[in-house]
């Protein structure tokens, strides 16, 4: 008989997308195999605090979006790199639980998608679902990604930075000339699911989008705003990664907020796949792979861009850990494409496992001959 392959689950976070990470774990504990997988879940409180969770009972008000709670009624635990078969022990009798084979980080922004978690694990050496820590810390801080992907020469719509030291010194009036006028985003750099994000429509806006946007981050993206459709499109895979069929999100709201994504039902709507000419098709699932190639993404990421009215494809930015909710765009855009939920799973598990063997061939002595 197979052994079952030993699988942590780790959500909740300290994150503004927290609540977000609870639903996504959810939908991936109910979707797969028990029959393949042992599950450990530990689930990540807003102050950091580590929690081992049973499948049964580690949500509070799971039928309530707007009410979802971690249970924190677990044993507390602590994770010990280095310490090969005892890498997670509970913290109030030093107890090890069973050696994990891989783990999945269902965790959305800080400490969870920013590569801080990738590196924990991998101090520990445990293989990790998804991008590991360059590709990961690239994918989040949006200023970055974007300067890489101009660099790389792939269309990204007009922006610049505000830190939070120079907020006094940048003009309105100066950012304006930059970007072409109203509308404007203004947008946390490091953080995901519209947490944050304003649509600055006149000046009135600016200093209190300003102000929300920095309680998320000390570093902004000041971003022009289209007029233009949302097209979003999945990629999957490591060295050779393949693309889905892309698909579109119908915004009826002022733009695809949080509340349009995770809360509200009415305020938006996906057309899986999008309503495109082949030739497009062909256009964005290229650059979402070469987008993928150039941040350095691994294992998974969801490519977003805007489509203009002329034609004019621009990639918005990557999500290197996106939602795995039961409205979520990246698993409904594999199932599109001929990939099952529990099937995509299966893969992402198989990506990260076949990563960390190609790195287990890597030396790490030069003494070693």
């Amino acid at each position: 008989m197979t052994r079952k392959i030993q699988l942590g689950i780790l959500f909740g976070g300290r994150s503004a997308e927290h609540e977000v990470s609870l639903q996504s774990a959810r939908n991936i504990i109910e979707a797969l195999d028990k029959d393949k997988y042992d599950l450990t879940l530990i689930g990540i409180d807003k102050q950091g605090g580590w929690y081992l969770n049973e499948t049964s009972r580690f949500l509070l008000e799971a039928q309530q979006p707007a009410l979802l709670k971690l249970n924190e009624a677990g044993p507390a635990l602590a994770l010990v790199p280095g310490a090969e078969g005892h890498q997670l022990v509970r913290t109030g009798d030093m107890s090890s639980l069973p050696a994990l084979d891989v783990a999945f980080p269902v965790l959305h922004g800080t400490y969870g998608e920013d590569g801080a978690v990738q590196g924990l694990l991998k101090m520990a050496g445990i293989p990790c679902v998804g991008s590991g820590i360059l590709g990961s810390a690239v994918g989040m801080d949006k200023d970055v990604m974007k300067r890489l992907l101009r660099e790389a020469g792939i269309p990204t719509p007009r922006f610049c930075v505000l830190h939070a030291a120079q907020r006094e010194q940048i003009q309105l009036e100066a950012v304006l000339e930059a970007l072409g006028g109203f509308p404007l985003f203004v947008k946390p750099a490091n953080l995901g699911s519209s947490v944050g994000i304003h649509k600055v429509k006149s000046a009135a806006d600016w200093e209190p989008a300003l102000a929300d946007a920095f309680s998320f981050d000390t570093k902004l993206v000041i971003e022009e705003g289209l007029i233009c459709r949302e097209i979003e499109c999945s990629v999957l895979g490591n060295q050779q990664p393949r693309a889905s069929l892309p698909g579109e999100v119908i915004v009826q709201a002022e733009f695809y907020s949080y509340e349009a994504k995770y809360i509200s039902e009415d305020a938006a709507r996906l057309e899986i796949p999008a309503r495109l000419p082949e030739a497009q098709i062909a256009e964005i699932q290229a650059l979402a792979v070469q987008t993928f190639r150039v941040l350095n993404c691994e294992g998974l990421a969801r490519v977003d861009f805007f489509l203009t009215p002329e034609g004019q494809v621009y990639v918005n930015e990557v999500n290197t850990l996106p939602g795995f909710t039961r409205i979520s765009m990246y698993p409904k855009l594999w199932e599109a494409s001929g990939l099952s939920y529990r099937e995509l799973l299966d893969q992402l598990i198989a990506l990260a496992l076949e990563r960390a063997a190609q790195e287990r061939k890597l030396r790490t002595s030069y003494l070693d001959s």
